[in-house]
């Protein structure tokens, strides 16, 4: 069975209540039971974990190689600021889909700029919480791919 890390990044867990015109008003708790019911219906072990601290999601990435086998990832606002969150990424060695709820890119300016792009397998943002259900998707099929064929993360 596939074992997929979701990693909620800084402010996730104020969902439900911190601009709900931009991120709905789901809260993380309900976010995350939406998650695990797919989770379950696609027959994936799933560990889901979220903080506001950039040490904290950096750990949890080194730790992703030894016990998952893809992460959905949403870095929150260290999209935009951390090298060092990049750079866990990639030492982890484990497939990263990078997922945002809102359209980075149809808002602040600041915003369009990821740092995880780059060395995830693929991004996806704008679909509210179906940006976690389709990631999730992303990541299960990538998890399920011969290794030989993943290539690097860069899929």
């Amino acid at each position: 069975m596939e074992r997929i890390l979701v990693i909620h990044g800084p402010n996730l867990n104020m969902l439900g209540k911190r601009e709900v015109g931009v991120y709905g008003n789901m809260t993380l708790e309900e976010v995350n039971d939406t998650i695990r019911t797919l989770a379950k219906g696609l027959d994936v072990d799933i560990t889901i974990f979220q903080s506001n601290s950039e040490g904290a999601l950096i750990d949890k990435i080194h730790e992703a190689s030894e016990r998952y086998d893809a992460i959905v990832l949403n870095p929150g606002g260290y999209t935009h600021t951390s090298v060092a969150l990049r750079d866990a990424v990639v030492a982890s060695d484990v497939p990263v889909i990078e997922v945002h709820i809102s359209n980075i890119y149809r808002r602040e300016g600041f915003r369009h700029h990821s740092y995880i792009s780059e060395v995830a397998a693929g991004q996806i943002s704008g679909f509210g919480v179906n940006s976690y259900l389709l990631g999730l998707r992303a990541a299960v099929e990538i998890a399920r791919s011969p290794k030989t064929s993943r290539g690097s993360k860069n899929i």
